[in-house]
């Protein structure tokens, strides 16, 4: 009988540098880019002072890209919404920094309140919404970058043809991005 423990036969695992994983400098898995999403959300300090509220349309500001991927952050005054869109061949999460949005699908409405995350795969289709009398702001990151948003008729959310992309359909100049 062998009383050998697995420690004592394999040894210490950090001991052997060869063998652990190296740590991934971006993200690559949907749960990886939430917690980036929630890791941003928490640092304040990072993205607060960049907002701007805008009364005739939604602002938003590509906060960074990684490779294959972007993080916008948006503002919402009262009564700004989307419009039924998908994010194309995208994946994307939306986590609500600030306010409360509401999402609309074809299956459910949701009122997203501070803190609220929702992870999409490519084709998802929603409208966004702040319902609320306060401002919103929330940070999206899309992988792969954004490169088309097809709009949706108003009273359904189904495939239409693709639209020239921007964060949550907002058409802007081509500096922007």
């Amino acid at each position: 009988m062998n009383s050998d423990s697995d420690l004592q036969i394999a040894g210490d695992i950090l001991e052997v540098p060869h063998l652990l994983q190296p740590e991934r400098e971006h993200p690559a898995t949907v749960a990886e880019f939430a917690g980036l999403a929630r890791a941003v959300a928490a640092d304040r300090a990072q993205w607060e002072p960049l907002v701007r509220y805008d009364a005739t349309t939604r602002w938003y500001h590509r906060l960074r890209t990684g490779p294959g991927y972007e993080v916008w952050l948006l503002s919402w005054v009262p009564g700004q919404g989307s419009g039924p869109h998908d994010h194309g061949r995208s994946s994307g999460v939306l986590t609500v920094l600030d306010g409360a949005l509401t999402e609309r699908t074809d299956r459910a409405t949701r009122v997203l309140a501070s803190g609220a995350q929702r992870v999409f795969a490519p084709g998802y289709a929603h409208d966004v919404v702040n319902d609320t009398l306060e401002p919103a702001v929330s940070l999206h990151i899309y992988y792969p970058g954004l490169t088309e948003m097809p709009m949706r008729p108003p009273s359904r959310l189904r495939p239409a043809a693709a639209s020239p992309a921007a964060p949550h359909c907002e058409a802007r100049p081509a500096t922007v991005r």
